[in-house]
């Protein structure tokens, strides 16, 4: 896998069949390793060790059922009271990241109403906070550090 714009972290890996798989620290288990489950596990990292968000309050790849339409996000960070703090799509590192792409994500925010976006493909990293009042989203240099009281 080609190197990705965060710092370095361990990964456990599995060679199983010819297939290469790495292991989710969230999930519990081994994941096949695809150019985007690669940038994803960067960003578990990442959310835990340098933006210090404990590991309770971050979940991946799950399916959540939006307005009757079932959508698959690739990382959430919660608050601790249930409600969605980050919200992260993850691209393969050969996706290139558009504003097509940020607009999508921040309509499909409009009903999971995360209070910050983070849309990446490993190399590009675009961080927002979402204005729903206003129906808008600000551009942000990195995402906020875990605060224990949000």
């Amino acid at each position: 896998m080609i190197k990705l714009n965060f710092p370095a972290y361990s990964f456990r890996f599995k060679n199983n069949e010819n297939k290469v798989s790495i292991f989710d620290e969230i999930r519990k288990k081994f994941i096949i390793l695809t150019p985007e489950e690669w940038v994803r596990q960067h960003v578990v990292h990442f959310l835990m060790h340098e933006k210090k968000y404990p590991k309770s309050l971050i979940n991946v790849e799950k399916v959540l059922t939006v307005n009757g339409l079932r959508k698959r996000y690739d990382v959430v960070v919660f608050n601790p009271d249930g409600t969605i703090h980050i919200l992260v799509e993850c691209k393969a590192p050969e996706v290139k990241i558009s504003q097509a792409t940020f607009d999508q994500i921040a309509r499909y925010n409009m009903t999971m109403q995360a209070r910050f976006l983070n849309v990446t493909n490993g190399l590009n990293h675009f961080y927002c906070q979402m204005d729903f009042e206003n129906e808008r989203y600000e551009f942000l240099r990195s995402l906020p550090d875990y605060k224990e009281n949000h």
